[in-house]
């Protein structure tokens, strides 16, 4: 088994049910935090992109933990209605807090589009849940074609640390749609902009090795963002 190869845990869900989750255990030295990292509509925990991303950041020192959504689980194609995904959000939150150490020192929620999405519904409705941040790939503003339709009047509510990793190209919403509303947050979120990415920072016309530095780098910014979130660190 490689270093950084995962752990399955299981995440009990109301009643009777349960979920899967995954353990990235963090390469020494270690940040000391925990990142969960939830899956996009589209595709699971076990998809390349989760997978890629669960082993690169628990290689550079986070504990990573990914998860399957109910639908997802149960392999039905249709997304669960927002409640259901937010109680399973929940509920793995629960059970890393209880069960990894680093998520009892600082824990950051999060994920790609839909659970980035759900992370920020957790975290605004619970100001009392204690969180050190949010880091959010490809942040689902609006539905592609509709920016009209837009997903924003929770964050407000939010009143943690957020880091919005956003490609230039995103159909869901561009850094140029998210900007005003990042400057009305509090405290200040941070924007990192995927120059020339898309929804899930894939950029046009470039060799793979290009491409693998693009995901890097955004490994690296996100690492080094939840790094500075450390008490010893401020």
């Amino acid at each position: 088994m490689l270093l950084n190869d995962p752990h399955e845990m299981r995440v009990p869900l109301e009643g009777g049910a349960a979920t899967t989750a995954l353990l990235y255990p963090s390469a020494e030295p270690g940040v000391g935090a925990t990142y969960i990292l939830a899956h996009g509509a589209g595709a699971g925990q076990r998809s390349q992109f989760i997978v890629d991303f669960g082993r690169a950041l628990s290689a550079l020192g986070l504990d990573v933990v990914t998860f399957n959504f109910p639908f997802t689980e149960q392999h039905r194609r249709i997304p669960d209605r927002t409640p259901v995904l937010e109680h399973c959000y929940r509920k793995v939150i629960d059970t890393v807090r209880a069960e990894i150490a680093s998520a009892r020192s600082t824990l950051v929620i999060g994920g790609k589009s839909m659970g980035g999405r759900m992370a920020t519904h957790v975290a605004a409705a619970d100001r009392q849940r204690t969180l050190a941040g949010l880091v959010l790939l490809g942040y689902p503003l609006h539905p592609p074609g509709k920016p009209h339709q837009r997903r924003d009047t929770h964050l407000p509510s939010i009143g943690r640390p957020i880091l919005f990793v956003q490609g230039s190209r995103d159909a869901f919403g561009t850094p140029d749609e998210l900007a005003p509303i990042v400057a009305t947050l509090h405290p200040t979120p941070t924007l990192h902009v995927v120059a020339n990415g898309d929804h899930s920072f894939k950029v046009p016309k470039q060799n793979p090795m290009a491409q693998a530095a693009v995901y890097v780098d955004v490994q690296r910014a996100i690492v080094n963002w939840v790094a500075a979130l450390k008490p010893e660190a401020m």
